[in-house]
């Protein structure tokens, strides 16, 4: 039946030219929503992705990471084939881990950083990690809006990715996504962790030199001598020493660095640096960038870098052998079946957890 546009009974007709009021048509019942096809699905033809690759095809790029970073068994076949076709031409970057505590600018820092670079001839991808909601499973990821200026540079790529509920920082998928963007021609890469405390470590197993950003004021040397991200840091970078702040920035630099000596280098051969920095002002970006060149030429000479490198292959190959017991097992739907059965049982005090454990490993044939 055809809907006639016509006036609400409350708008007489002396005011219906005055007032704001339409009924607007009706939406048909029978209304079949189509499904949108999945453009993940299209051309999903191995050689054509290598090829976009290499050829530092964005597009492409994002494409590849999206299918790196899927949950469905589907694109692992894709993923096994992609990294064993790149891994060839992977290697050639440096790899920075930046970290810091929510709001002490580090995408500010990195825009500021990364612009710098680009400048100077260099090509930057930015894989930035944002905090999984464990309610909705959702990620905002706004850093891409936060550097709009280096976003909308041809020699920058930005990817920002959900940490899918991954402890330590980094998203599940990060090592690969790096591969990929050295695969793409990236020669800096910057991975921003989530920025949520202490517990940030699994981004010292992916990268070359670890930044760890700081507030002004954020601790005295007892606080610096905390175990945990802090004692990962090869360079620490005080940021927001400006205005009213330059001087409580300095005696934050002066107290780390009173601290860091406490610790033990995470770096052999290197004593981690301390420096004050504005990245809303751009200043103290070259000092950063020369005590990065600083250190890599360093563990180069030494040979640390070499070893770093290979001990980061041994981790990754850790975390695989994982990833498949998780799969293979703990994802198997006669175990997760049997499993629910135990833990009513441990719920209703039939077993104890050591007695669950044991079933469990039992069912699993360990």
């Amino acid at each position: 039946m055809e809907l006639k546009k016509s006036n609400p009974e409350w708008i007489t007709d002396n005011f219906k030219n005055e007032v704001a009021g339409k009924v607007v048509e009706g939406i048909d019942l029978n209304y079949k929503k189509q499904k949108k096809s999945k453009k993940i699905t299209k051309n999903l033809n191995i050689d054509e992705l290598y090829k976009g690759l290499i050829e530092g095809n964005r597009t492409i790029l994002s494409k590849v990471i999206t299918i790196i970073e899927s949950n469905s068994p589907k694109y692992k076949v894709i993923t096994d084939e992609l990294i064993k076709k790149i891994h060839p031409l992977t290697g050639n970057s440096i790899r920075i881990g930046i970290t810091g505590p929510p709001g002490v600018g580090k995408s500010t820092f990195i825009e500021s950083l990364g612009t710098f670079l680009v400048e100077n001839n260099q090509k930057v991808a930015v894989l930035a990690v944002d905090p999984s909601s464990t309610v909705t499973k959702g990620s905002i990821l706004g850093d891409k809006t936060r550097m709009e200026n280096l976003s909308r540079n041809d020699n920058a790529y930005i990817r920002p990715s959900p940490s899918g509920g991954t402890l330590g920082g980094v998203a599940k998928r990060t090592k690969e996504a790096i591969l990929a963007c050295e695969a793409a021609g990236y020669n800096i890469i910057l991975i921003e962790t989530i920025g949520v405390g202490q517990s940030e470590i699994t981004v010292r197993s992916l990268v070359d030199i670890f930044i760890l950003l700081l507030l002004p004021g954020s601790g005295d040397e007892l606080q610096g001598i905390k175990k945990g991200v802090v004692e990962l840091a090869d360079i620490l970078v005080i940021n927001k020493c400006d205005g009213e702040y330059k001087l409580k920035a300095n005696q934050t630099k002066s107290a780390y660095q009173s601290a860091i000596k406490l610790l033990q280098s995470p770096t052999e051969g290197w004593k981690p640096k301390v420096l004050t920095m504005s990245a809303l002002e751009q200043l103290g970006i070259k000092e950063v960038w020369s005590t990065v060149n600083e250190f890599i030429i360093n563990t180069k000479n030494s040979g640390y870098f070499e070893y770093r490198r290979k001990r980061q292959l041994v981790e990754w190959l850790n975390t695989l052998i994982f990833d498949y017991i998780q799969n293979k097992y703990l994802e198997n739907k006669n175990f997760k079946l049997a499993k629910e059965q135990i833990e009513q049982d441990l719920l209703l005090s039939k077993i104890s957890p050591n007695e669950a454990i044991d079933k469990l490993i039992n069912i699993l044939g360990i």
